[in-house]
């Protein structure tokens, strides 16, 4: 065992993939957190004894309903669920109106941070008359219960009001994140036949104005689309091509539009939103989410997972609404658990590379949620950054993404949380709504790495080829394998599609291509998609345990592992590495690292080739795109990289290996 992380190695020959590291550190919660927490270790016996009686109890815990349910959940149509059925609620009025009545309205619902500086407060009383706004606003624009309002907005609150004011009467909100092409942009609206987009001039980035309003132009410019009206939020003053007839202000809709509004309960079934998950070429997938269901799953997991206490704690997810992390823990569970919230609209670097520490310190935050991506880039810059801030009001951390490799985790915990603060690891999907596998920060003794088990009423499992569940120890595919309240309800438009990508692989079972392992004490580590597993001389190596292997060494910032064709293995692994400050100089570091991965993994996992690049491939949403690191790997020529953050990135990493 390596008394530098606290790993070893053991190999289960024939796994669906090889159990290579292992995390040994544990973090049990203290005695006074533990006492004061919201979940309790019984929690999990309850819940299994009947998993639909469970989430009964949680729908009518969280929300209220104008009419109660008759059935918690209809499988009888599987793999099309039914949660909560003859229900009727409204999605807002759980969000908002019900905290007003209940004496709530003075309290602080969002406390919005522009990039440049400006700030907006809404208390649930105000945030409830936007809503009512925007909802009466709509309607006269034509739009009515069941028709698509497509959104492409940046991080302002107009985003949150306007999936309110769609989930208020009934319309289905498409989100398109902000930083989509026109191409991508048409193809959902086209794909959801919407009828209104609600868009903004543009937005700020590092600083700059960033423009919206005329991808949308560029999208509609071809006839043939359902869009009738565009509702535009004036955010940064750049000037923009008006349509006649078809582009409305929103200061013009919405601000003089009434604040008396009546929500409309709607079946436990209705659509909520649909939210696309391919990238921008070939055909989008439509995510498509209820309401019931979805909003239960939600909002207990924001109270159970992050330990809500929503009289005194500040909840900031830094996630972007045009994802699911941003529908869920922005726009649902916060505000239906009557929580206040940051929602900062620029980036983690602007103006200078402390800003979320100055909102951290400046709103007290309490609970902060955000990605493995963020927390890698925050230790490249170093330690003194938040060193100069006060951080003490966190108490809760989250990690949301692609999984988190131990000594970020480590970082995490020890640089933001003041060696105190538990971190909660959360495995979850676009797919699945909600988080699926988490810790329970007053339960679970944590370990660095794992989202570890399931949420109590959830039932996950790993399996091998054949569906067998898999001993302690041992790695395969991750899978569900009963119905849970916030699951997709297939795929927009085609039941197929939703049929073959998700339940062909193992009957009866959702598996949506992630691996995963199962430790010693049986708690569950996350490998990455098993599209990105190598196979080496036989071996089904994870790219996620070889990246957390490199970044562990103090040289390395941040990796990125992708399995190359070889002649002689199979697969050879390469391994592309940002270094921290002079480590680049030193002329043995190549070295130094393979024999690294070889001692913390085994001899089987060094890579081949280690490339030293001055920065990584990765979409808006902050992951990691290992087919063009592939391409660069295999000599072809690099594919698609449209979707990419910054795509000068690919350009950077060619001429460096040039150098």
């Amino acid at each position: 065992m390596s008394e530098a992380n606290g790993t070893q190695t053991s190999t289960a020959a024939g796994d669906a993939l090889e159990n290579l590291l292992q995390e040994n550190r544990k973090f049990a919660p203290s005695a006074e957190f533990a006492e004061a927490a919201v979940a309790k270790p019984g929690v999990y016996a309850e819940a299994e004894a009947d998993r639909p009686a469970f989430w009964a109890k949680q729908a009518r815990e969280v929300l209220s309903w104008d009419t109660d349910f008759t059935q918690a959940l209809d499988w009888s149509g599987a793999p099309f669920a039914k949660w909560f059925v003859g229900g009727e609620l409204n999605a807002a009025y759980n969000a908002l109106d019900r905290h007003v009545e209940n004496g709530l309205g003075d309290r602080v619902a969002i406390h919005f941070e522009g990039e440049p500086g400006d700030t907006r407060t809404y208390t649930y009383a105000q945030l409830t008359e936007e809503v009512k706004k925007a909802a009466n606003a709509f309607e006269s624009l034509g739009v009515a219960k069941g028709d698509r309002v497509a959104v492409y907005l940046p991080m302002i609150p107009e985003a949150v009001i306007t999936m309110l004011a769609c989930a208020r009467i009934g319309a289905v909100h498409s989100v398109v994140f902000g930083g989509f092409s026109a191409d991508a942009l048409r193809s959902r609206i086209d794909d959801a036949e919407a009828k209104l987009v609600v868009t903004a001039d543009g937005t700020w980035r590092r600083g700059k104005p960033s423009p919206l309003k005329p991808a949308v132009d560029e999208a509609l410019s071809a006839p043939g689309h359902t869009v009738t009206n565009v509702v535009v939020v004036k955010r940064n003053g750049e000037p923009v091509d008006w349509h006649e007839g078809r582009d409305q202000w929103w200061a013009d809709t919405v601000q003089t539009a009434s604040a008396e509004h009546t929500p409309v309960p709607h079946d436990a079934e209705h659509p909520l939103f649909i939210l696309y998950t391919s990238g921008t070429t070939g055909n989008p997938k439509g995510i498509l989410h209820t309401t019931g269901g979805y909003l239960t799953q939600c909002a207990y997991t924001h109270k159970v997972v992050f330990d809500l206490k929503p009289e005194t704690d500040v909840f900031w997810c830094t996630a972007d609404i045009g994802w699911v992390t941003g529908h869920s823990y922005v726009t649902y569970a916060p505000l239906i658990n009557g929580a206040t919230q940051v929602m900062y609209e620029g980036t983690p670097d602007s103006p200078h590379q402390g800003r979320w520490w100055e909102i951290v310190e400046k709103y007290k935050v309490s609970i902060l949620y955000t990605a493995p991506t963020a927390i890698r880039t925050m230790m490249k810059w170093g330690d003194d950054i938040p060193a100069k801030y006060d951080l003490s009001s966190i108490r809760v951390l989250g990690s949301v993404g692609e999984p988190i490799n131990p000594e970020a985790w480590m970082w995490y915990r020890r640089v933001i949380g003041g060696d105190k603060a538990p971190i909660v690891d959360t495995w979850w999907q676009t797919e699945t709504g909600a988080h699926m596998i988490a810790p329970l920060p007053g339960v679970t003794a944590t370990k660095p790495g794992s989202a570890q088990v399931a949420v109590p009423g959830i039932a996950v499992d790993v399996v091998d080829e054949l569906g067998a569940s898999v001993p302690a120890g041992h790695g395969g595919y991750l899978v569900i394998r009963e119905p849970w309240p916030a699951m997709l309800r297939g795929i927009w438009g085609d039941p197929e599609r939703f049929k073959e990508t998700y339940w062909s692989r193992f009957e009866n079972m959702y598996f949506a291509g992630d691996g995963a392992k199962k430790d010693d004490d049986g708690d569950i580590w996350l490998l990455g998609r098993v599209d990105d597993v190598m196979n080496v001389s036989g071996h089904r190596l994870s790219t996620t345990e070889i990246e957390s292997a490199l970044v562990s060494h103090p040289a390395v910032a941040e990796a990125a592992v992708v399995g190359a064709k070889d002649e002689t293995t199979g697969e050879a692994v390469v391994a592309f590495v940002i270094l921290r400050g002079n480590a680049a100089e030193d002329p043995d570091i190549v070295a130094t690292l393979r024999a690294h991965v070889g001692k913390e993994i085994g001899p089987i996992a060094k890579p081949r080739t280690i490339l030293v690049v001055p920065e990584l491939p990765k979409t808006r949403s902050g992951k990691i795109m290992r087919r063009l690191l592939k391409d660069v790997a295999e000599g072809r020529e690099v594919g698609d990289a449209t979707t990419l953050a910054d795509n000068t990135v690919m350009q950077q990493i060619a001429a460096s290996l040039k150098a």
